[in-house]
């Protein structure tokens, strides 16, 4: 609580380029791993609301897709998801790293610097460059961007995250909680249950397999100890489902295997995973399939 006792609460929300770390800051903050990370850039599809709650504060951070030029219908509904962070946000992070070339024309510079709530401006990634470009970026965006507060850290090393939580807070207006106070996030098991499949497959597969895929939970049943689950991993081509499946199955049991020890030490239960794969043409390209995936 503040100097008052009065609670705060508020929606702070991470928005970005594709592959700047976004997702691992959130789950630096939340202190859960709730967005999956690679480091092959759209890895987050979805906005996913991380909570942290003590008696004082309720902080739900919001992880959002890469800000990029759609090609297809999909990239349309992972951009409507990452502008829907500059609406409801109390304050906003922009977090960019050391080689971004931003232009004070650019439309989202001219977004930011309309904005009527705090924006920190994070600097991601400094641990791979040294003081000299760090201090250029800073400068950069202090013409850019000049009522905006910036911030050198790095969310995987964890250097000056710790500062840059503090300004969260500081900036976090006074408010009841927005959601109960046991609260981790927004979304369900099934669909983490689905993000950790998909993140394996991210992993181990190249070009255009990864971004090829959606998962399907079909069915999530808890036994006691055991969690049951089935997916159906869909791909738009035959050839693709192909290369998922493997020669005798063998690069589908991978990530069955990893995913599944995944799930055991998310849900802290035994898990049994059946992965089927099938194919829907085109389906990154079908508003109609889009929405049934989830996207809006």
């Amino acid at each position: 609580m503040d100097a008052n006792g009065e609670h705060k609460a508020g929606f702070v929300n991470i928005i970005g380029r594709p592959n700047v770390g976004k997702s691992t800051l959130m789950n630096a903050m939340v202190g859960e791993k709730l967005s999956i990370i690679t480091s092959k850039a759209q890895t987050t599809r979805h906005r996913i609301h991380g909570i942290l709650n003590t008696p004082d504060y309720q902080i739900i951070f919001s992880d959002t897709p890469g800000l990029l030029d759609p090609a297809y219908k999909l990239q349309e509904a992972m951009l409507k998801a990452a502008r829907s962070a500059f609406v409801d946000a109390d304050v906003l992070i922009y977090l960019t790293e050391p080689g971004e070339q931003p232009g004070a024309e650019d439309e989202l510079i001219l977004k930011l610097s309309r904005l009527k709530i705090p924006l920190l401006i994070a600097i991601n990634k400094i641990d791979l460059s040294n003081q000299e470009q760090v201090q250029s970026v800073v400068d950069t965006w202090e013409k850019l961007l000049p009522a905006a507060e910036k911030i050198p850290m790095s969310a995987l090393k964890k250097f000056n995250v710790d500062y840059l939580f503090s300004r969260i807070l500081h900036h976090l207006p006074k408010s009841p909680p927005y959601y109960p106070k046991d609260a981790l996030t927004d979304k369900s098991e099934r669909f983490f249950a689905g993000e950790m499949i998909r993140e394996k497959i991210l992993l181990h597969y190249r070009q255009e397999i990864p971004y090829s895929v959606e998962i399907e939970i079909e069915s999530f049943k808890e036994e006691g100890n055991l969690l049951r689950i089935h997916a159906v991993i869909y791909t738009e081509k035959e050839s693709q489902k192909g290369i998922l499946i493997g020669n005798e199955g063998m690069a589908m049991k991978r990530v069955g295997k990893e995913a599944r020890l995944a799930m055991e030490n998310f849900f802290r239960k035994k898990v049994y995973l059946e992965l089927r794969v099938k194919v829907k043409k085109d389906w990154r390209s079908n508003e109609r399939q889009i929405k049934k995936f989830g996207y809006r």
